[in-house]
């Protein structure tokens, strides 16, 4: 089973004529996403995604450590 099958439905977007997208209100509040507040914006096939900056570079972060301590190991 993927994930996306274990995630929620928020609703719905539409996209402006100037590109311009809103999050529906639910999922801001989950993710307590405020105006002004800095989205990472990535893509696989068929499939777009948003990740709150602040938590992308504590995974990038993470994802650093974790590589460090296995090139120690080897």
């Amino acid at each position: 089973m993927s994930n996306i099958s274990k995630g929620k439905v928020y609703g719905s977007a539409t996209v402006g004529e100037r590109g311009q997208v809103v999050i529906p209100a639910g999922i801001r509040k989950s993710f307590k996403i405020k105006a002004g507040d800095k989205l990472i914006v990535f893509a696989k096939p068929e499939m777009i995604g948003l990740v709150p900056a602040e938590e992308f570079s504590l995974m990038l972060n993470q994802a650093s450590e974790a590589l460090s301590k296995l090139r120690k190991q080897s």
